[in-house]
């Protein structure tokens, strides 16, 4: 591992690994508030759990739109002007969060990080595809996964440190944390999009250029099933807190302690499933990652302590390990060039379609049959994702373009 690390090193540019430097600033940032903020909502406000979770969903809501403008303008004006905006609007975000006091201020707040938050990775994504070779993406992916979780794993400790004397001040640190990587990403990452390409981006049809996405057939049915496998995720790391804080009391220190076993897995175990996968057919290899996924959550609702519950994070997670280089590497591969950033905002979209439709689905099964039906509710609509993607397996056969480094 440490050869192929010393590789990556002398074979990626240097603003790949400044890109690198700045998720695990983010990372941190954002990992120090997240695993928190729905414990933190629901003492806030001491609402249902139904209408908490409706600010999760205004939140995936104003991501959803922004995806869509994100792909354009880093198709259009850049990467690196996107990133810088969401980045800033990061830092704005946490120094705010801890003065909202109303429902109302707390939905401005979220609608405003989901449009936000929804920027970065389109042109992240989109920027380390211009600067890595195709043969090269799964390890860059990799790679870049495995540094952003280091910020995953210390940011719960971090936070639940912070917490312990104050979420103001947890807000803060989150909020410096984003301002940092705003004046690094403004000062010293150049644009990649080139003239030619911006040139070329420009829409060909009615629908800015999403209209041809619209005529892959993979690539859109690969996004519905992602979608369905998200959210389990956003039931392990939005709802699971509170499940387990208010069931069981499991506290905020310990839930912290379950997204850092996470993290360290995605860290120390990423490289090493990477190079079993990546040499095999995407589609297959991601059924099974949604299998993980789908008997992670499922598994929580057998769960009575923290100990289960690290086991179901450790499930989940393994399909975590295989799907996400995979999912991001055939998703560049299936982009036109001058599609890129596009291609990157749909893919992204995965995310807050699954924590829009995730929290307010289980919040129903909570509030209205009982607490554990959301976590069969979890794995039903995971094992439709595994069903969507064994069928593409078997009507499409794609191979991703491989060169491992020495």
């Amino acid at each position: 591992m440490l050869n192929q690390i010393k590789a990556a090193w002398q074979n990626f540019p240097r603003q790949y690994w400044l890109l690198v430097g700045g998720s695990l600033l983010s990372a941190t940032g954002g990992a120090m508030i997240w695993p928190f903020l729905t414990i933190y909502l629901r003492q806030r406000l001491d609402l249902p759990m139904t209408t908490v979770a409706s600010l999760l969903t205004i939140n995936a809501a104003t991501s959803l739109i922004s995806s869509f403008i994100a792909g354009m303008a880093a198709d259009r004006f850049g990467r690196k002007h996107v990133m810088s905006l969401s980045l800033l609007c990061g830092a704005l975000y946490y120094g705010l969060l801890g003065s909202a006091s109303t429902f109302l201020e707390f939905a401005l707040l979220m609608g405003f990080w989901g449009a936000a938050s929804a920027l970065y990775p389109v042109g992240a994504n989109a920027m380390v595809a211009d600067l890595v070779a195709d043969q090269d993406r799964v390890d860059a992916y990799s790679f870049l996964r495995m540094v952003h979780n280091v910020g995953v794993a210390v940011g719960p400790i971090a936070g639940g440190i912070l917490i312990a004397a104050s979420y103001n001040v947890a807000f803060a640190a989150a909020g410096a944390f984003f301002g940092l990587y705003a004046l690094i990403n403004i000062f010293f990452i150049r644009e990649t999009l080139t003239r030619v390409e911006k040139s070329a981006s420009a829409p060909k049809d009615s629908l800015g250029g999403y209209g041809r996405i619209l005529q892959d057939r993979i690539f859109v049915w690969f996004v519905l099933a992602f979608t369905f496998t998200m959210v389990t995720a956003t039931l392990m790391f939005v709802m699971l807190p509170v499940y387990a804080n208010e069931n069981f009391n499991v506290p905020e220190s310990q839930y912290g302690y379950i997204v850092t076993v996470n993290a360290l897995m995605c860290i120390f175990v990423q490289y090493f499933v990477t190079q079993l996968i990546k040499k095999r057919p995407p589609l297959p290899v991601l059924a099974v990652g949604a299998l993980f996924y789908a008997l992670g959550a499922g598994s929580v609702a057998f769960g009575t302590n923290f100990w289960a519950f690290v086991v179901s994070m450790i499930i989940l997670t393994i399909g975590e390990l295989i799907m996400t280089p995979t999912a991001t590497s055939l998703t560049a591969q299936l982009a036109p060039e001058d599609m890129r950033g596009r291609y990157m905002s749909v893919y992204s979209l995965t995310w807050p379609l699954a924590a829009g439709f995730g929290p307010i689905f289980a919040g129903l099964l909570n509030d209205n049959i009982a607490p554990v039906a959301m976590w069969y509710g979890g794995l039903a609509v995971g094992l439709l994702g595994v069903g969507v993607f064994l069928i593409l397996s078997r009507r499409f056969k794609i191979t991703l373009t491989h060169n491992p480094l020495p």
